[in-house]
């Protein structure tokens, strides 16, 4: 006879995401008693967390996190999908790095004994800003003597969505050289989100990093403006641009980032698209030297290409973060 989920008092930060509220979701589904710290001026935000306590404060300043977040409490669990809006340095390291360390010492001092954080596959090569604030934070948390499960997640999908509405609009999808550069297993809110409840509870997914992808083989660019164009019954139009080009528009936000300061966050960004244009979201054979699709872990029912149908049926819509690259 299965056993049941031993119930678990779980503070969740990062609520307010589209991963966040699907974890969320998860964790109520699970039976674990949830209390959200949402920031001050969400208030609206209260509803979206069916079956969940909802307090609102700074999760960035520790003593907000501790006074209106943790409120003296003890909870065995913090789950954390919480991260930098644009992976711009400063954010980054605010974010990624600082208000997690803040989050691990008060969770120490509230007598948590696991912590459940969301990363991302892109860490394995760290070449950013956002990327080394994330590991810098992983190796911390490893190192706390807490239980931990860091999950390094693949795509997600409405950073793969991006071209639907330009596609629709009858202009050809974009793509980087011939389309078959990268690949990635994308991987759904509600998937993901059931994963991280998963670890909670799950012993065998305790002390570990967990590189996760959603269902299915890996996929390329091109293979999804071919999708694209075959849910909207149209002969495939792509639009091919040159790597190089991303390396002249960030050598030209570099070069004016020494005159006007506002300019360097710009080229970071830039310089994440490109990281993203010429690297897989999988994870990476060291030894090999190369991406592996079939080292990358599959989780989940719902593919990149259900959503895409979706989408196109007017059955779901497509929410875009500070990422996305193209319209």
């Amino acid at each position: 006879m299965e056993q049941p989920t031993p119930r678990r008092r779980v503070l969740m930060l990062g609520a307010t995401g589209a991963i966040g509220m699907a974890t969320v979701r998860a964790l109520v589904a699970a039976g674990h008693e949830v209390v959200c710290l949402v920031r001050p001026g969400r208030e609206r935000s209260a509803s979206m967390f069916a079956g969940a306590e909802t307090r609102f404060g700074d999760a960035t300043d520790a003593d907000a996190l501790a006074r209106d977040g943790f409120g003296g409490e003890r909870f065995d669990t913090v789950v954390s999908c919480m991260a930098s809006r644009t992976g711009a340095p400063k954010d980054a390291w605010a974010v990624d790095h600082l208000a997690h360390s803040h989050a691990l010492k008060v969770a120490k001092a509230a007598g948590v004994t696991k912590f459940v954080l969301l990363s991302a596959i892109c860490v394995q090569k760290p070449r950013l800003e956002f990327q080394k604030a994330k590991l810098a934070f992983e190796q911390e948390l490893i190192a706390s003597g807490l239980d931990y499960s860091i999950v390094r997640a693949t795509a997600f999908f409405k950073s793969l969505s991006g071209q639907i509405a330009r596609v629709q609009r009858g202009k050809p999808f974009l793509m980087f050289g011939d389309g078959k550069l990268t690949a990635c297993k994308p991987i759904s809110d509600d998937d993901l989100g059931r994963y991280l409840a998963d670890c909670v509870s799950d012993p065998a997914q305790s002390n570990r990093v967990l590189p996760i992808g959603g269902p299915g083989p890996a996929i390329t660019p091109r293979e999804q403006g071919e999708k694209l164009f075959a849910l909207l019954g149209r002969e495939p139009r792509f639009s091919r641009a040159p790597v190089s080009m991303l390396d002249a528009i960030i050598a030209a936000l570099a070069a004016a980032g020494r005159v006007v300061p506002s300019l360097r966050d710009k080229a970071e960004l830039a310089r994440i698209g490109r990281y993203y244009a010429t690297e897989s979201m999988l994870v990476w054979d060291e030894k090999a030297g190369r991406y592996d699709a079939d080292a990358t872990p599959s989780t989940g029912s719902d593919t990149l290409f259900d959503h895409y149908a979706r989408v196109v049926a007017g059955e779901a819509s497509v929410e875009r973060g500070a990422h996305s690259v193209f319209s």
